[in-house]
């Protein structure tokens, strides 16, 4: 049997019991009325949006596909993560993280800081929801959002939910991007993406390829080496490498504390003259920077600078190998553009992860809907009442400002609404009581 035990919610279909609806009908489905946004998404985009419109009293309903909160964060990193910024850039709205944690909080840590938050603000998310459809009904004005609820192993059931606004917070991380590369199927040992990758105990004393230089790559080839096994990355563009502290100071910090007084360029050529002189050159050892500077290539195209955290010091000794672009792979063996064929066993792919907005929601686009148009600060809201959360390339901070907007816009709205209604109750009721 489904049920949905919410209050924010009003299930239209069973007032309606003796309606037989067409297949794309909006009641062929179990249909719920929602009072308020519906937002998809539990990480920390989307808690972050409902905890900001529980402070307006704004109701809401929040979907979340997986079993839990942040499901990327409890399933798909490795053990040995932190975040790479201070703890105080990446606090969610309204809520700091505990004293007694450190400036940069392990993964575990963090996830019970989301936690604690979900608890603080009540927030309950609907788990194991997969929305199969969002579409905007022109000719009702309102959002049809239609998906799957796992009750069990065996059983589903269907719900569409019906709402004036919805909220986009999945990001941009919600799948994993797997390169296709010839031979890869007939490669005979172990081929993993980095986000089921937990600890290189697996791998001691194996030779491992990890394709992919970013901040992943180089924190996975870096658990490899303290691992006992002999890691090879493949570097096959440019990229940006810098310390992640600069005198003991964030270089995150250091960064945006500059470009409040400097422009972006010369910011840029600031902490690449500091991190030439705290790292070297590191074209030297395969790591070509690009032309952009770091904050100006992650302003205009979202690529994020590396953080250093002590791969770059074994990449200069030699004990994290810099190997160029592959051709094919061989059973136990990879060609490389060079025209070198390095013997592996294993190899990590830790090529990124892409946004699953597309799969899902009908007939937009976040480009189309002028979303990801506007630039930073005004990327959250897009047209008819859709609005998103943690897509403006600003990492934790940005998604927390996206969150406080969303919900602002969305209370005032909701709020309007609510008074016109009150005052058409209120008029009918006064014509009641004149007639009688």
């Amino acid at each position: 049997m489904c049920t949905n035990q919410n209050t924010n919610c009003v299930s239209i279909s069973s007032m309606l019991p003796n309606f037989t609806p067409k297949e794309d009908d909006m009641f062929s489905r179990r249909c719920i009325w929602v009072n308020g946004p519906v937002i998809v998404g539990a990480g920390p985009s989307g808690l972050a949006v409902a905890a900001s419109l529980k402070r307006q009293e704004v109701p809401y309903i929040i979907l979340e596909r997986a079993n839990c909160i942040a499901s990327l964060w409890q399933n798909r990193t490795y053990d040995r993560l932190k975040l790479h910024l201070p703890k105080q850039f990446c606090q969610l709205p309204n809520l700091p993280f505990p004293d007694d944690f450190p400036e940069y909080p392990t993964k575990y840590q963090f996830i019970q800081y989301l936690e604690s938050y979900a608890t603080h603000f009540d927030i309950q998310p609907k788990f194991n929801e997969t929305v199969q459809s969002a579409k905007y009904d022109k000719r009702f004005g309102l959002w049809r959002v239609k998906t799957v609820s796992r009750k069990g192993l065996l059983s589903s059931c269907e719900f569409e939910y019906i709402c004036r606004w919805l909220v986009v917070a999945t990001g941009e991380n919600a799948e994993k991007v797997v390169p296709e590369f010839e031979g890869l199927e007939d490669f005979c040992g172990d081929v993993l993406h980095a986000s089921d990758y937990k600890s290189g105990e697996m791998y001691r004393g194996k030779r491992v390829l990890v394709v992919g230089c970013g901040n992943s790559g180089m924190e996975v080839s870096l658990d490899l080496y303290n691992h006992d096994a002999s890691p090879s990355m493949v570097v096959r563009s440019s990229v940006h490498v810098l310390p992640r502290e600069i005198l003991g100071k964030s270089t995150f910090e250091i960064g945006v504390t500059m470009m409040k007084w400097m422009p972006v360029w010369l910011v840029d050529k600031t902490l690449l003259l500091v991190t030439r002189l705290s790292l070297g050159n590191t074209d030297k050892y395969g790591l070509k920077r690009p032309e952009l500077g770091p904050l100006e290539l992650k302003n205009t195209v979202g690529i994020t600078p590396v953080l250093d955290v002590g791969a770059f010091s074994k990449i200069k000794s030699g004990k994290i190998k810099i190997v160029p672009g592959i051709v094919k792979f061989e059973p136990g063996k990879v060609e490389l553009v060079d025209g070198r064929v390095l013997g592996i066993d294993s190899v990590v792919l830790a090529t990124g992860y892409r946004s699953n907005v597309p799969s899902w929601l009908k007939e937009n686009d976040l480009a189309e809907i002028g979303i990801e148009k506007n630039s930073f600060p005004k990327g959250w809201k897009g047209e008819a009442g859709l609005y998103a959360v943690g897509f403006t390339r600003r990492g934790l901070s940005g998604a927390s400002l996206d969150a406080i907007s969303v919900a602002h816009d969305i209370a005032n709205a909701w709020k309007e609404e609510t008074k016109q209604q009150i005052k058409s109750v209120a008029a009918r009721h006064r014509r009641c009581i004149s007639q009688f």
